[in-house]
C-alpha cells in the first residue's frame, strides 16, 4: 500500500454535530432545504450555494462539476451555463441531472435528483444583467467546453469583447440558465458510528412522501 493510501485508509471522523428525524420535518422538502441552506450562510460555511451538478450523455456516461445555485424559484433548484458546453449539450439531450450540497461544517449533506429545463429569456436576461460586466465579458470570450489552443486566445477574446461592448455586454444566445424540478431530495446528517441519518422525500402526483434510509 502506498503511503497516501494508508494515509487515506486512516483519515476518518465521528459526526457528532446534530440529528434528523423523520418525525420532526416539514411536508415540504424545499422548507427544510431552504432552513438548511440559511444556517449553512450563518455557520459561514464556504460558498454555500456551490453544488455538484452530475448529467450524462445519451450512452449514459456521467459527468460532474460544481456549479453555483443562483434561485430557487417556485420548488425549482435554478443555475445558469453555457448552453453549448458540455453539460449543456448533455441536458439537451437527457435532461435528468443531480445535485449535490455539502456542508461540511454543519456535517450535511443534500441530495436532489429531477428533470431538468431551460428558464425563459426574460428570466435569463434578469439573472445576466445583475452579473458584473467583467463576467459577462468572460460570457463571450469563453467558447465553455471547446479545446483551445492557448490561454493568450481567451485573454484575446476578452480585449475584443470588451472593445465590442464596452460595459454593457448584452447575453449571448448560448448562455443561460436552468431549472431542475426535484423528484426526490434526500437530506444527509452525519451522526456516531457511522449511523448517519438519511430522510428521503420522494414525489409522486404532486405529493412528497417521507422514508428513512439506512446509511
Amino acid at each position: 500500500m502506498s503511503t497516501i493510501s494508508k494515509n487515506l485508509a486512516d483519515l476518518r471522523k465521528n459526526y457528532t454535530a446534530g440529528q434528523l428525524s423523520e418525525n420532526d420535518v416539514p411536508a415540504d422538502p424545499v422548507v427544510l432545504f431552504e432552513t438548511w441552506f440559511l444556517q449553512a450562510s450563518q455557520a459561514q460555511c464556504p460558498e454555500p450555494n456551490a453544488m455538484v451538478l452530475a448529467t450524462a450523455d445519451a450512452s449514459g456516461t456521467p459527468s460532474a462539476r460544481v456549479v453555483l445555485l443562483k434561485g430557487i424559484s417556485q420548488g425549482d433548484f435554478c443555475f445558469f451555463t453555457n448552453y453549448a458546453s458540455q453539460k449543456g449539450q448533455e441536458l439537451e439531450n437527457r435532461p435528468q441531472a443531480a445535485l449535490l450540497f455539502h456542508w461540511h461544517e454543519l456535517e450535511r449533506q443534500v441530495r436532489i435528483n429531477g428533470i431538468v429545463s431551460k428558464l425563459t429569456a426574460a428570466e435569463s436576461d434578469d439573472y445576466f444583467f445583475q452579473r458584473p460586466p467583467a463576467s459577462r465579458i468572460g460570457a463571450w470570450a469563453s467558447p465553455q467546453s471547446r479545446e483551445i489552443e492557448s490561454r493568450a486566445f481567451l485573454e484575446q477574446e476578452e480585449l475584443r469583447f470588451k472593445e465590442q461592448f464596452g460595459e454593457n455586454p448584452p447575453r449571448p444566445a448560448q448562455w443561460g440558465g436552468y431549472r431542475l424540478k426535484p423528484e426526490k431530495i434526500e437530506f444527509w446528517q452525519g451522526r456516531p458510528s457511522r449511523l448517519h441519518d438519511r430522510i428521503l422525500f420522494t414525489k409522486t402526483q404532486e405529493v412528497w412522501r417521507v422514508s428513512r434510509l439506512a446509511p
